[in-house]
């Protein structure tokens, strides 16, 4: 095996081959959004399984794709309806970007995805592994992809150290996703091949415990050849979580809960939430503008876990004697408890209610 311009092994001829091989004989075959080439059908299971697990992602794209079938159905649909089709599904800058790229493919391209990787990835919230992709299983394109499963594969089988989503080590992990194209024969399927190195990392190249007896890696792969599978890839440095409260009103009129629409940037970007608080002074502020109600009942705090922070919520359910006051604020709006589950919510928040609410289907 020759050696790359940074001293590591270079790709074996046919290791692309080999991957697309065993992906035919022995990768997953059975999930919603295979055995297609609808590049609108690839595009919206490539961004649901960013940062999310196959299993979780099904039910999801069933759903989605009953309510939204075609990218004209998705853009020309309210974003509180595509919200409220994710929540659940976290990260939900994915679902706004989503929304908001259906919209820029109807306005200027006639409602049709661009032909390459390269003018893929220059659409809302589609970046350049995602757009080759797309690429590959619905064009043939030969580009080369590296979302969290490529990566570990590649840092194993090259002996690249170094934290793999640093600027630097991910340069060198591109150059070496890019070398096992090139070394590919022209006949390579590169649909089989970009869903053989996915399936690798989720089902043989795991993170821990990898069964290298059924890689097709494994003849060549150095961190097998140096025992070194453990250490490979480099783990990121752990950084604490730092733990952060606040207070959530549980407002009750007349059969109708309070709620507001939070901005369409930051943490649960347009989604529906009860009014949440930092400090005491604030609630008792919004307290004080609902009119005559009873002293406000702690309910059981819950946490929920973000990738950089820690949430507990101490959840205060009140209910207000009077009619309903107006909302003081525009994005906030009495709902009815029957019509709840028609409003996207993050999940901590659907749940509580649907604790309280004896079950309804705010979940889906």
């Amino acid at each position: 095996m020759t050696r790359s311009a940074h001293g590591e092994p270079a790709a074996a001829d046919d290791a692309a081959s080999r991957i697309a091989s065993w992906q035919r004989r022995a990768g997953r075959h059975g999930l919603p959004w295979q055995h297609t080439r609808d590049p609108y059908r690839v595009w919206l299971s490539e961004i649901m399984l960013q940062q999310t697990q196959a299993a979780t992602v099904v039910p999801y794209y069933e759903r989605f794709l009953s309510l939204f079938p075609t990218v004209a159905d998705l853009a020309d649909a309210p974003q509180d309806a595509v919200l409220r089709a994710w929540a659940g599904l976290g990260y939900y800058a994915r679902a706004r970007n989503l929304h908001r790229c259906a919209q820029v493919l109807r306005d200027e391209h006639a409602g049709r995805f661009p032909g390459t990787a390269a003018e893929l990835a220059r659409l809302p919230g589609i970046g350049p592994s995602t757009a080759a992709a797309i690429a590959a299983f619905a064009y043939g394109e030969r580009a080369p992809i590296l979302d969290g499963n490529v990566r570990r594969v590649l840092a194993r089988y090259f002996a690249v150290e170094g934290d793999p989503t640093a600027a630097r080590t991910a340069q060198r992990l591109w150059e070496h996703a890019r070398a096992l194209i090139a070394a590919a024969p022209a006949s390579l399927d590169m649909a089989a091949y970009t869903q053989g190195q996915m399936d690798l990392g989720a089902t043989v190249c795991t993170r821990t415990r990898p069964d290298c007896a059924r890689c097709p890696l494994a003849p060549d792969c150095r961190a097998r050849i140096e025992g070194r599978q453990d250490e490979l890839p480099t783990p990121r440095a752990r950084r604490a979580q730092p733990l952060r409260h606040c207070w959530m009103l549980i407002a009750e009129c007349e059969g109708r809960v309070l709620l507001e629409r939070r901005p369409d940037t930051g943490v649960w970007g347009g989604l529906w939430t009860l009014p949440q608080f930092e400090d005491e002074a604030a609630l008792e502020a919004v307290r004080a503008g609902l009119g005559e109600a009873g002293p406000p009942l702690a309910l059981a705090s819950i946490e929920h876990v973000f990738t950089h922070f820690r949430l507990r919520i101490q959840p205060l359910w009140l209910r207000v004697r009077d009619a309903a006051p107006a909302p003081a604020d525009a994005n906030q709006a009495w709902i009815f408890i029957g019509d709840l589950a028609a409003h996207g919510m993050p999940a901590p928040v659907a749940r509580l209610l649907d604790g309280l609410y004896d079950g309804a289907p705010l979940l889906r």
